[in-house]
């Protein structure tokens, strides 16, 4: 059995911080300027093209990276939890706790149903150009959250890597 040292505790931290910290870049480029470029375009490209981008963006090199983060990040949490007397204890659980529930929460309750009903949509129909609308506006603000809940989570378990 591989015992637990604090040098994969160290490597599942920075991991961790890495794994935020790049999910924030890639949120950060949908938010400031990828949703910008796809309003642009006429109601049925833009919803085209995100439809498309939605099945590209399940692949095992963004899964793995997003799904992965959630994983250490609940490790880390009940660690933190565990060995509250340690003195970062407190970032790595307000850390954890910001992707937790601001990115990898808000995309399962938030983000995936808007793309859920995206991808149904008939792009020319009067009523997918209406879907699309509503989808530029609620998708983005939801994806501002996850941005800056990935950012302060990757900035608090980066604090906590100094000990």
């Amino acid at each position: 059995m591989l015992q637990f040292t604090q040098q994969h505790y160290f490597a599942l931290k920075l991991f961790s911080a890495l794994g935020c910290g790049l999910m924030a870049g890639v949120f950060f480029a949908f938010s400031t300027f990828v949703m910008n470029a796809l309003a642009r375009l006429q109601p049925k490209q833009g919803l085209t093209a995100m439809q498309s981008i939605n099945i590209a963006a399940i692949n095992p090199l963004f899964m793995g990276i997003f799904l992965g983060t959630a994983a250490t990040c609940i490790f880390i949490a009940g660690s933190s939890l565990s060995n509250w007397y340690q003195t970062k204890a407190a970032y790595l659980l307000i850390g954890s706790l910001f992707y937790l529930i601001g990115t990898f929460g808000v995309t399962i309750l938030c983000n995936v149903p808007l793309n859920d009903a995206l991808a149904i949509a008939d792009p020319d129909s009067a009523n997918g150009a209406s879907l699309w609308a509503n989808y530029l506006t609620n998708w983005t603000i939801w994806n501002h959250v996850r941005t800056i809940s990935a950012l302060l989570a990757a900035a608090a378990i980066t604090i906590a890597l100094h000990e």
